[in-house]
């Protein structure tokens, strides 16, 4: 009974976190007051093809999966639950909630989107089940070339940034909000979480930081030290600030 126990939080912290971060998602594209930076991509690459925006998140996160190959990256379950589960409750999300005019509602909705995505970001990688595909594209990319977490994170995501704003994507002022706010509020949300409930060590002293050692070098270089990333894992100690950056 303990066993089954210890299999059935991890997946169930998943499937909370996960689905949470969907929704909020969908608050996000309902408020209309602009998306993180993926977002804007997937809403750009929806509105071209005929996809919805879960339907494109999926091939985008499969695509970018593709891309795990030569960065020999391997994938967890929770890899590719975060494909699979984040598309289909998005696109469930916006079918059931209201698009409001009114900037009196947008404004709540946008707001509480950043603090159920922070909430669900703590909870689905605190399962320990494996980051979601974007973040696995960024530290391998860190891994593979040794360029700084800031550096390969920023080019990244101001590109497909820059290319979902080019397909009609949304940027505006929830797209500043979500860059400068999600760090913050996941750090908060780690501060107050029960551990027991937390399965990955966020920042246990001297479990802050991974090191990873890019090829060619004989050297090992902290990954992710104050930095969170959609699908990847805040590497904070929890008594130090997280910088304002994307989870996703």
């Amino acid at each position: 009974m303990r066993g089954r126990g210890a299999a059935v939080l991890p997946a169930g912290l998943l499937l909370a976190g996960l689905t949470g971060y969907g929704f909020s998602m969908a608050l996000m594209v309902q408020a209309g007051l602009g998306l993180d930076p993926w977002d804007v991509f997937h809403q750009g690459l929806s509105r071209h093809t005929g996809m919805t925006i879960g339907v494109a998140s999926a091939v985008v996160g499969v695509a970018v999966l593709l891309a795990w190959i030569p960065l020999r990256n391997r994938p967890g379950i929770g890899t590719i639950a975060n494909v699979i589960v984040i598309a289909v409750t998005v696109d469930i999300g916006i079918a059931v909630l209201p698009s409001p005019e009114d900037l009196r509602l947008r404004v709540p909705m946008m707001v509480g989107a950043v603090l159920l995505n922070a909430v669900s970001t703590v909870l689905y990688i605190g399962a320990g089940l494996g980051p979601g595909p974007r973040d696995g594209l960024m530290t391998g990319l860190v891994a593979r070339t040794g360029l700084s977490v800031r550096l390969v994170r920023t080019v990244i995501e101001a590109t497909v940034l820059s290319a979902g704003w080019l397909l009609g994507g949304t940027v505006g002022v929830g797209t500043v909000v979500y860059a400068f706010g999600i760090g913050p509020l996941v750090q908060l949300i780690l501060r107050h979480m029960p551990r027991r409930l937390l399965l990955h060590d966020f920042g246990a002293p001297g479990r802050a930081e991974r090191a990873v050692t890019p090829r060619g070098a004989g050297r090992r270089r902290p990954v992710g030290g104050g930095d969170t990333t959609m699908g990847g894992c805040p590497q904070t100690s929890p008594l130090q600030p997280m910088s304002p950056e994307k989870t996703y």
